[in-house]
């Protein structure tokens, strides 16, 4: 038996900083090997990637597990109390840089596939998808494995992501989707002059606040069934300018908008682009936009799949996990272009925070979790 919480202190000695791979898929890589998981090392630019398949192509269904094994940096190193990639086990947590996200949460799958096709080899197939580049930009990681599965005819049928999803209590919470997330950067050009002249310049900064101001107090919808209400966030305002009596050339604004499934990239971006031009006509200023998609909303309807999920912590939690779209991005974002995609693992109260922790017995709960999943599904 694979002890989850031992290959999750493993995994944290590994130095896996974004992107370097640090030796996490090396050990994943071997362990599973061991199991008779045939392995394929899909690196992609400077991204390591591994994927992993139990059995045939044809043989029943293919269940999938899909996380990161890459963590952001750890900060000021002197504010932990221990190393930041030491796994140290103290009053019953481990902590470590990545012990929460999501390091635990692939050693808890991990032991669980290899413990459950050895015990009990199932009617069907099961593939581990590992990124080393969820924490980046995320363009040469799960989305190069989707690419690498597609190209070779690899297929899931339903795949399981182990971030943690869990506010405050084990089992409280699943993701069966995600808003979407974009960034607009506007840039408004006026003319250059001294303050003491006024009528002798253009200033783009009352334009910039007209701007903002209509961005910001627009509501953009009252939710929808599965989603709050998308929201849109002035993140920063800039002029560079240092001189009390010079009205600067320009101006710069960066908005950050998370949007629900009553909305896409596209007619968002068409949005603002409407609003920028109004205020351009009528401060006559320039306004440059350059828009930046993290991802589109997406949700996976209830059924099967999160019915299976939810059936299985409630059996080893006492508790039926709310389904919920709340949160920031995931690698579910792009999962859910090849098969239905749940999000389900521990409390993640302390990811990314210096100290930031995992409690032991949560992960031995989340193998237990997982390796239920499995029995069901292929029960």
């Amino acid at each position: 038996m694979i002890d989850p919480a031992n290959l999750t202190a493993n995994l944290i000695r590994c130095p896996s900083v974004t992107p370097n791979e640090g030796g996490a898929l090396q050990l994943l890589d071997a362990l599973l090997s061991d199991a008779g998981f045939v392995t394929t090392r899909v690196d992609r630019g400077n991204t390591s990637n591994l994927f992993a398949r139990w059995g045939g192509q044809t043989n029943g269904r293919t269940f999938g597990f899909n996380g990161h094994t890459d963590v952001v940096p750890v900060g000021d190193a002197d504010a932990w109390t221990v190393d930041p990639f030491g796994a140290v086990e103290k009053d019953g947590f481990m902590y470590g840089r990545g012990s929460t996200d999501m390091k635990s949460g692939v050693a808890a799958f991990a032991a669980a596939a290899v413990d459950f096709v050895v015990a009990t080899p199932p009617n069907g197939s099961i593939v581990l998808t590992i990124t080393g580049d969820e924490e980046g930009d995320a363009t040469d990681g799960t989305v190069a494995l989707l690419d690498w599965m597609k190209t070779n005819g690899e297929n899931i049928d339903h795949c399981l992501v182990g971030e943690p999803t869990c506010p405050d209590t084990m089992g409280e919470m699943m993701k069966i989707g995600r808003r979407g997330s974009m960034t607009a950067y506007f840039t408004v050009t006026g003319v250059q002059g001294h303050s003491a002249y006024p009528h002798r310049a253009n200033n783009p900064l009352p334009a910039m606040a007209r701007l903002v101001d209509r961005l910001a107090s627009h509501e953009l919808d009252g939710g929808t069934e599965h989603f709050d209400a998308s929201t849109l966030a002035v993140t920063t305002i800039d002029t560079g300018n240092t001189a009390n009596n010079v009205i600067p050339a320009n101006c710069r604004a960066t908005v950050n908008i998370r949007f629900n499934d009553d909305h896409t990239s596209v007619d968002l971006t068409a949005w603002l682009r409407g609003v920028a031009d109004e205020i351009a006509a009528v401060d006559d200023v320039d306004i440059e936009m350059r828009v930046q998609v993290s991802g589109e909303s997406f949700s996976t309807a209830p059924g099967e799949l999160s019915t299976l999920i939810a059936t299985a912590v409630k059996a080893e939690t006492g508790i039926t996990p709310e389904m919920s779209t709340s949160g920031g991005t995931s690698d579910a974002r792009f999962v859910k272009d090849h098969c239905p995609v749940v999000e389900f693992g521990l409390v993640g109260k302390t990811m990314h925070q210096i100290d930031e922790r995992v409690e032991v017995a949560q992960i031995h709960q989340l193998k237990a979790i997982y390796t239920r999943i499995l029995q069901n599904y292929f029960a």
